[in-house]
């Protein structure tokens, strides 16, 4: 009692002794203490490596947010990201200084480009404290160190495209050079001059000029135009003097050979649409030629080589700040094909006139010797960019040009395939090599009322299975389709799979067509009917919608002549890289075999032979007198419905007794086998061994 008396009396003369206010006893307050500057440099630093641009905004001080509106602060970064083709971006913090209301953080930058490599860069993040927040004081600078007030220009640099050779290194595709003219907008001083002067040389409308970079940002470089070294060289001292002019000299792709294995050459063209953040992420711009058909579109990345470039710091004068970092170009490296040039031009000239394919191969080892297909083009006019009208015109053509027929088509081929139906017959059929058929002409083994004929009106008389092979008599192959309809529906088409017809060779660098090998399964689900005895029969000749392409012919026929290895077909030899090192050497591969025993593959040759030897043979005449022994087999594929005259073919090997080149040609509408694609078969034989064969073994 008497201490709370004490208390209130001593807490009164505090009160009073501090004239009425109360003095605190527990002592001062303390000020509150900031969250360090570091922590939100660092949330500023991982936003940005996460392109989180608006959380990045959000954390700038508010004289740094009026200063620049959120849209602006995001294309800021965006387009510096796009210029210098950074891909990402990584930081840390190195050190801090904190002396409120103002504080310093240091930090590093690491990015990745596609153009230039890795950039590191040391800066320093400035931050002021209003209230109990920390805000950044934001410039460009924060980006490169020498960026606030200018601007990020990279110069590409494109490498020189590799070439593509035949297998004797002659140039079927190389570089050539050409200018680029463009504007900088932003440098322009003489608007008037500057479009007079580019429509009198690149031939091109004022308004038209002027539309290609109405839109584009003041200090980037704006392509109008191509023209030839040639060209640059004598107006060079004008283009470079007039302000708002750059010019850019580019590689370009120039074919030799004209119109030459352009099929497989390919050529370049723009980039799709539809691929084009694909190729950005890669360092493309997206203004860029590409490769778009061919070994050129195969072989795109290998033979454009590695971009580089040089990264700067710009004024808006376009006077140079800063070098951020060079990055050389690495040129592409050469692709040397399989192809001999000299039997290349003697097919596609044998070819001339006439819509059909060639396609020649090394049986010893599955290299494609010749791949010529007619209609061709030259690929020579896509270079300087080809027009609607003019690409129209070609899509348009009845010809098709620009449909390698050798791999794209799939056709009938006739009597060509009687060498599967007697392969299957031989294994599978219980016939022998001395089997004997009675031709009168006329066949009647589906019944009267269905009489199918040979070729040969008057018939072959008796004749055996090798001899029935060579004259292409379709009675004994009736007789043999029908019994192998009868042993099994699905027989004969499952044999022809088993030579690898009907699927892809196996080509790794230009697209093919499968074809197709019919039988009961497809019938039924293409057409709904089942597979009757008629179907098994004419699919014994090569008919009933049987669809192969000349390389799966001519792959077939190598087969037989190498002794049954079946090679996927190769058209790279090697690629080589700049400096002539070997970057990658392709070797012959073997897919599988054919299931033919040694004595009925044997059977076959001489049958093959006595097409071309024998006097009942249907190409005896095309070869007679030509001191090289050739095997091989006629077809004339007739249209069916289609009509119009039969597919014309010719598909063997040479020499029959030590075969050095097999090939399938095939003549559209062309009539005979024997006497339209069999002579054109000798003139590629005749051509290849009189200028020694191949020389490359």
């Amino acid at each position: 009692m008497k201490r709370g008396l004490l208390l209130a009396v001593l807490i009164s003369s505090i009160v009073i002794a501090s004239c009425g206010r109360p003095i605190p006893l527990l002592g001062p307050t303390p000020t509150p203490i900031p969250p360090p500057a570091e922590e939100t440099a660092q949330a500023f630093l991982k936003a940005w490596e996460q392109g989180d641009y608006a959380r990045m905004y959000g954390l700038l001080s508010p004289s740094s947010r009026a200063s620049i509106d959120l849209g602006k602060f995001k294309r800021i970064y965006q387009d510096v990201a796009a210029e210098a083709t950074i891909t990402s971006v990584s930081t840390s913090i190195t050190s801090a200084l904190q002396e409120p209301p103002e504080a310093q953080v240091a930090y590093h930058v690491s990015m990745e480009t596609l153009l230039v490599g890795s950039l590191e860069v040391d800066n320093v993040m400035n931050l002021t404290l209003e209230g109990e927040r920390w805000g950044v004081n934001w410039s460009s600078g924060l980006i490169f160190p020498e960026l606030a007030g200018n601007f990020v220009h990279l110069e590409v640099r494109t490498p020189e495209r590799g070439d593509i050779y035949d297998r004797h290194g002659l140039e079927l595709a190389t570089d050539g050079t050409m200018v680029t003219v463009g504007v900088v907008p932003g440098w322009i001083k003489d608007e008037g001059k500057v479009l007079h002067e580019l429509k009198r040389i690149l031939g091109l409308d004022e308004e038209a000029i002027r539309g290609k970079y109405a839109s584009a940002r003041p200090y980037w470089f704006v392509p109008i135009g191509d023209i030839p070294l040639e060209t640059y060289e004598a107006e060079r001292g004008f283009l470079d003097s007039l302000p708002g002019i750059s010019c850019r000299k580019k590689s370009v792709r120039a074919y030799p050979q004209g119109e030459l294995a352009s099929h497989v050459v390919g050529y370049l063209g723009a980039i799709p649409s539809d691929e084009l953040e694909h190729w950005k992420a890669k360092g493309y711009r997206g203004d860029e030629k590409i490769g778009v058909a061919g070994l050129e579109k195969w072989g795109e990345e290998c033979l454009a080589g590695r971009r580089g470039g040089a990264l700067t710091i710009i004024t808006s004068r376009g006077d140079l700040v800063a070098m951020v970092k060079e990055q050389p170009a690495v040129s592409g490296c050469d692709i040397y094909t399989t192809l001999d040039a000299g039997l290349q031009r003697a097919a596609e000239a044998a070819l001339e006139g006439k819509r059909g394919a060639v396609v020649a191969l090394d049986p010893r080892n599955g290299q494609i010797l010749a791949m010529a297909s007619r209609p061709g083009f030259d690929p020579n006019i896509f270079v300087p960019g080809i027009s609607y009208e003019e690409w129209e015109a070609l899509l348009n053509d009845e010809g098709r040009p620009l449909v390698n027929r050798a791999i794209q088509c799939a056709y009938p081929i006739g009597s060509v395939f009687k060498v599967v139906t007697m392969a299957c017959a031989l294994e599978e059929g219980g016939f022998t090599p001395d089997s004997t058929f009675t031709c009168t002409g006329v066949w009647e083994g589906l019944g009267p009322e269905h009489p199918m004929h040979c070729w040969l009106q008057a018939g072959h008389g008796e004749i055996d299975l090798v001899t029935a092979l060579a004259a292409s008599c379709n009675v004994a192959f009736y007789e043999i389709g029908l019994k192998l309809y009868e042993l099994d529906p699905s027989l004969l088409s499952d044999y022809a799979r088993r030579f690898g017809l009907g699927k892809p060779t196996g080509l790794r660098c230009l697209d093919e067509e499968a074809g197709l090998i019919p039988g009961p399964i497809w019938k039924m689900r293409t057409l709904g009917e089942g597979w009757a005895p008629g179907d098994g029969v004419n699919l014994a000749i090569g008919q009933a919608n049987l669809r192969l392409t000349p390389l799966q012919v001519a792959n077939m026929m190598a087969s037989i002549a190498n002794g049954g290895v079946i090679y996927r077909p190769q058209l790279i030899l090697r690629v080589v890289g700049t400096s002539g090192e070997l970057k990658e050497a392709f070797s012959p591969e073997v897919m599988g075999h054919l299931p033919l025993s040694e004595r009925n593959l044997k059977a076959i040759q001489r049958g093959l032979l006595g097409t071309t030897t024998d006097p009942r043979g249907t190409a005896d005449e095309a070869f007679r007198g030509l001191g090289i022994p050739v095997a091989g087999k006629t077809g004339t594929a007739e249209l069916g419905e289609e009509g119009g005259k039969p597919h014309s073919w010719f598909a063997g090997y040479a020499p029959a007794d030590d075969p050095q080149i097999a090939m399938a040609v095939i003549v559209e509408h062309g009539g005979e086998g024997g006497k339209v694609a069999a002579p054109i078969f000798r003139k590629l034989v005749e051509a290849y061994f009189q200028q020694g064969g191949e020389g490359e073994r």
